[in-house]
């Protein structure tokens, strides 16, 4: 193989490592974040989690909670919306709410998590 073959595919290699890395960063986004506030366990039937949601103000998100019993196992699901706030509303200009969603359980639950929150696309 010729030098300048070499330098080419190396080029290339370099190219495409630095546009993975690029959208491992940037273009893996999800447009929302979520930070786990508290969380009560009420009694073996419900739980609460509060969560705060950092968004887009105009935009309408959703976040999946879950309630798990000592062995980590899931005893409860429940998926909550965080509609579009005005600027007044919440934190950091209507970007930043914090909301509390109750999560149903089969079994006493010890702890309530945050899954993973999404942007829902306009209809």
């Amino acid at each position: 193989m010729s030098k300048k073959a070499r330098i080419l595919i190396l080029a290339a290699v370099g190219v495409l490592g630095l546009a993975w890395v690029f959208w491992a960063t940037v273009g893996n986004s999800t447009g929302v974040s979520n930070r786990l506030i508290s969380y009560q366990v009420v009694d073996s039937t419900l739980s609460t989690v509060d969560v705060a949601v950092t968004k887009d103000p105009a935009a309408t998100a959703r976040c999946a909670l879950q309630a798990m019993n000592d062995s980590y196992a899931v005893v409860g699901w429940n998926v909550i919306t965080i509609g579009p706030n005005g600027s007044g509303a919440g934190t950091d200009s209507g970007r930043t709410t914090t909301v509390r969603g109750q999560v149903r359980t089969d079994s006493l639950a010890v702890t309530g998590v945050v899954q993973e929150c999404w942007i829902v696309p306009p209809k």
